[in-house]
């Protein structure tokens, strides 16, 4: 059981770290720290076998409250009542000493959490299993992917017997054969009567998963019930800031994760619109999506390409054409020359984060200005979809009676 009464949480943030003492001497009588409340006034409870998926945009207070849950951070406010032992997978990088090897963090753990060694000797086995890891399981941890040391946190996590499950978006780490066994673990689990409290931003799982489900926005429960209701609300609160975002003149100016070529052109602006011509960062699955690129060019050039690369959050290409190979021929460019063009198309992708990049480039592909990841962007669904592609199938079956064996 997990009780949350009036949990609220009070950070003190400071310009510099010398205002922290300057605060307290009598002689600075002023206020040198502006209250941030990342949480305010949660309430909510969690019964024996219950899934509570925390939905919300980030910074809208989801880990904290699950580092409060799991009794890592006090409340400012309120208070906290768990029964039974808790297994948590918060943030990358948090439980495992990584000098030691997976197996000496797997017994670590498992004595932190009270087993016996003779009972982690005994799940051992399984652990080594589930997480798959190979012989890097007999490696120090320091050595390890983000991937593998997510998977052996969370076999760890599951194998301990807690009675309650706490997991901060790990799953999202993995690759999808591994996020498909840690579905499939999260059902047993569930059967097993082990109360889950879960974070993620794949509101397909969310839906599939839970029991019930918390939307928070800005350190306060919004919406919470059934998870198909609460991720609607959702969805309809990521649309309308988009609106409110195209109101103010959201910016254009062009950043990325890593930039590079020759300057032959330059890449002054980005643009990512929907339907009706409007500036956003979330579409529906589906939704006619523009990207509009507007370069200027420092030197002459015949015959230049412009490109778009679609990607996951975890940089997967999903989709990329340019327009070479939509066999349209831009012609020649004088030095001060600006060039605006639009790619349009379907957007049919499922939920989930993805990132564009863009590029200028010669006929032989080399750079003048390539942009990675200039924009993230987020598609939106009510209805859950595996993989990165909605092909929109069409079901249809029919139920037929079987005939008695003719004698």
């Amino acid at each position: 059981m997990v009780l949350v009464q009036n949990v609220s949480k009070l950070y003190r943030l400071y310009k510099h770290p010398a205002d922290r003492i300057r605060e307290i001497l009598p002689f600075f009588p002023n206020q040198l720290h502006t209250d941030f409340w990342a949480l305010r006034d949660i309430t909510f409870n969690l019964e024996r076998g219950e899934i509570l998926g925390l939905v919300g945009p980030n910074g809208c207070g989801k880990s904290t409250l699950l580092q409060i849950v799991c009794g890592i951070l006090p409340p400012t406010n309120g208070r906290v009542v768990t029964q039974g032992r808790i297994a948590a997978l918060l943030e990358l990088g948090a439980g495992f000493n990584p000098e030691f090897t997976g197996r000496e963090n797997v017994f670590l753990n498992g004595e932190i959490m009270g087993l016996s060694r003779g009972e982690i000797e005994r799940v051992f086995p399984s652990i080594e299993s589930f997480a798959d890891i190979g012989e890097f399981i007999h490696r120090p941890v320091k050595e390890y992917s983000s991937g593998m040391y997510v998977r052996l946190a969370f076999s760890t996590a599951i194998h301990v017997e807690p009675d309650i499950l706490i997991v901060d978006e790990a799953l999202a780490v993995g690759d999808a054969v591994f996020a498909n066994r840690c579905v499939r673990k999260f059902e047993e689990l569930k059967l097993r009567k082990v109360t889950v409290l879960f974070v993620s931003h794949d509101l397909g799982l969310v839906k599939q998963l839970s029991d019930r489900a918390i939307l928070l926005l800005g350190g306060r429960i919004e919406a919470q019930g059934d998870p198909k209701d609460v991720i609607n609300r959702y969805i309809g609160l990521v649309l309308e800031k988009q609106k409110s975002d195209v109101a103010r003149g959201g910016s254009r100016e062009v950043q990325g994760s890593f930039r590079h070529g020759d300057g032959t052109s330059e890449i002054l602006e980005i643009e990512l619109m929907n339907a009706r011509g409007e500036s956003g960062r979330a579409f529906g699955s589906g939704d006619r999506v523009t990207v509009r690129v507007r370069s200027r060019f420092h030197r002459a050039k015949s015959d230049p390409m412009v490109g778009i690369l679609i990607r996951t959050r975890i940089g997967m290409d999903v989709y990329g054409t340019n327009t070479r190979l939509e066999q349209i021929e831009l012609g020649d460019f004088d030095a001060g020359e600006e060039l605006d063009i639009q790619f349009s198309f379907d957007c049919w992708l499922t939920p989930q984060e993805y990132t564009l990049t863009v590029a200028t480039q010669s006929a032989d592909g080399s750079s003048h200005d390539w942009v990675d990841d200039a924009i993230a962007f987020e598609i939106v669904d009510a209805k859950t979809m595996a993989g990165v592609a909605n092909l929109r199938a069409e079901v249809t079956w029919t139920k037929r009676k079987q005939e008695p064996a003719s004698r």
